[in-house]
């Protein structure tokens, strides 16, 4: 049987970005799970299925070195195949009872939840392991998304028990108010990916928790 990972839902989420070779998405990944990442969250829009299968295996091979966990964006079938830690969903990317009788015992289910706490105990209620609130900050990734409050996160911890990732504009300068609120994972594309150090940007969030 495998071994539940929801212990493990805490710290650096990092997001992988798109448009990386796989050389240079495997490199940065590889330095952001030395400083520390929690987790990994394996997305890519662009590539074909035979690329993002075999990307994602690679990662799933570093995540197992550090013990990180590898979730897949949005794509259960891949997240099957491939046999990751789990998927995330979001709000039109699939049932989630049924991504949770699809995954095996102990693979998590993280849910996309945006601004919406009654969302957030649908999710819940559906079996999702942990839920994701924003955007946070102003998002480059997503520009129009609505802002999240930061009462969100306490909310999720009281009433929800459940751990709570906070997404969306979020930087090593502006991530202690989200983890005073109650944020239990900060998921992180541009500050990390593109900062000149992936490893040291690492270290840096992992050093908020």
């Amino acid at each position: 049987m495998v071994e539940p990972v929801r212990h493990r839902l805490r710290g650096l989420y990092a997001i992988t970005p798109d448009g990386l070779s796989a050389a240079t998405l495997l490199a940065r990944v590889g330095a952001a799970l030395s400083g520390g990442a929690a987790v990994i969250q394996y997305r890519d829009k662009r590539s074909d299925e035979t690329r993002r299968a075999e990307a994602a295996r690679a990662l799933l091979g570093l995540c197992r070195q550090f013990g990180a966990c590898l979730l897949i964006n949005d794509d259960l079938p891949l997240a099957l195949a491939v046999d990751a830690d789990g998927v995330h969903l979001g709000a039109a990317d699939g049932d989630l009872r049924a991504a949770r009788q699809a995954l095996a015992p102990g693979r998590l289910l993280g849910a996309s939840c945006y601004a919406d706490f009654e969302r957030a105990r649908a999710a819940v209620a559906a079996g999702a392991d942990y839920v994701a609130f924003g955007a946070v900050y102003a998002s480059s990734t997503k520009p129009s998304a609505q802002r999240a409050p930061l009462s969100l996160f306490a909310r999720c911890s009281s009433e929800l028990r459940l751990p709570a990732c906070a997404i969306g504009g979020i930087t090593v300068d502006n991530a202690a108010p989200l983890l005073a609120a109650g944020a239990d994972m900060l998921a992180v594309i541009g500050d990390l990916f593109e900062a000149p150090d992936v490893a040291a940007r690492a270290v840096a969030y992992h050093q908020l928790f």
